[in-house]
Order: C-alpha cells, then structure tokens, then sequence
C-alpha cells in the first residue's frame, strides 16, 4: 500500500524532518505512528498523501510514486486517501450532510449515490440524527465523528489520522477510536499519529517510532514507549 525508500525532507530553514526512511505498510494495516513533539511524525504522514514533498527518495502509494506526481494530478490521487485531523477542518457554513457529501460532489457523484454514501458513513458514525445541523452546534467529538465520516465517504484505500483524539475527552477518544477499528476491519489501511499512550497499549497494533525524522522502532502491537 505504501513504501518509502530513502526518504529525505529538509525544510528551508534547516529542519531535518525526515533523514532516510525506509518502511513499508501493507493494505488492511492499523498503524500508529508515534514520538515526541517535532520528531517528524506529521511531515511523516504528509508526505504520505502529498501535501509535503520530500526532498529526495521514493514514496510509492498503491503502485503510485507520489514524488513524480504533476501537482494537478494530486487531487485525483487523494480520491483514494482520507484524511482525519485533529482541528476537524468542516466548513462552518455547511450542515453535516453537507460536508460530507462535499467530499463526493466535487468528483460529480449523482445525488442518488451520494445521499445512499453519506447516510451509511452516517450511520457509522451514529449521527444520522444530527445530519442537518451545523458544526458550531455540535461536540468536539461529534465534530470529529463527522470529519472521519467525510474522510471515508468515497471509500478510500487508506485512512491517514493526524492527532485525531488530541482535542477529545477520554470517553470520546474511545469513541473515535472504536470507529477507526471498525473501517480497519472492513479493509482499510489506518494510519494515525497519537500522542495517546493509553489507547496505543490497550489496542494493539503495529507502532512505528520515530526520533528526529529517524524510524528508531517498528513493532507488531508494540507499546507507546514514551512518557507523556
């Protein structure tokens, strides 16, 4: 699903942010990416679905190497790609039917398609109820409850979740994290930074530790390993 080899990203100002990566993540995977602030984990995953370049090696995702990509091909790549932040990112003025399904109108889905899309990511989510109101009136855990079922709407390949649980109450982080399993194990690749130590060592999965742009530490159903 996605492989980098040598990967280097040195930012203007000096910043080595990633210094020769080499890691493979198979299709169907749940990985968290883990480390302190500023080891490199966010270019690390930005890089994944193009919105950092690096400065030099290969990034192959789903047989695509990204790094030749012509920028205007870049939105067509990210069909396949869904992308969950911590900051939720909706558009304030939309109502939740309306975000997500914004995901769909701009690759010109039918109405038809896009209304059975959208109540079935929904339903997921548990928030078919709350589909005509707007962001401002709703949780931050419903507001990230919408954000993961805009990411997953088109049924992308991969899942790719920077800080997801970052702004969230315990409960609700088990919320989210109950839904990111659940389209892991329909078949989607998941890959989500977290500084949550405590979800990464109760649900295990694959850990991918990085220091200083540096992998130091790649374990199936690894620990956090690091003091919060």
């Amino acid at each position: 699903m996605i492989t980098m080899k040598e990967v280097y990203k040195r930012y203007p100002n000096g910043v080595v942010a990633a210094n020769g990566i080499d890691i493979q993540i198979d299709q169907g995977e749940f990985v968290y990416v883990v480390g302190a602030s500023g080891a490199g984990k966010s270019t690390f995953i930005k890089m994944m679905y193009r919105e950092e370049k690096p400065t030099s090696g290969q990034i192959i995702v789903n047989g695509v190497d990204i790094t030749k990509l012509k920028n205007s091909k870049v939105p067509l790549f990210r069909r396949n790609i869904g992308v969950v932040f911590q900051d939720f990112k909706l558009l304030p003025k939309l109502t939740v039917y309306e975000n997500i399904a914004f995901a769909l109108e701009v690759i010109e889905e039918s109405p038809r398609v896009t209304k059975k899309k959208v109540m079935e990511v929904l339903e997921l989510v548990n928030l078919k109820h709350k589909a005509r109101m707007f962001p401002n009136e709703l949780s931050g855990g419903e507001q990230q409850r919408v954000s993961i079922a805009r990411s997953i709407v088109n049924s992308p390949l991969v899942v790719i979740a920077d800080e997801p649980t970052g702004n969230l109450d315990p409960d609700t982080s088990w919320e989210i994290m109950r839904i990111f399993e659940e389209i892991n194990a329909r078949g989607t690749t998941v890959i989500m930074a977290t500084h949550n130590k405590e979800i990464v060592n109760t649900k295990k999965h694959r850990v991918i530790a990085i220091e200083n742009g540096l992998i130091v530490r790649d374990e199936q159903r690894g620990d956090y390993g690091y003091e919060n």
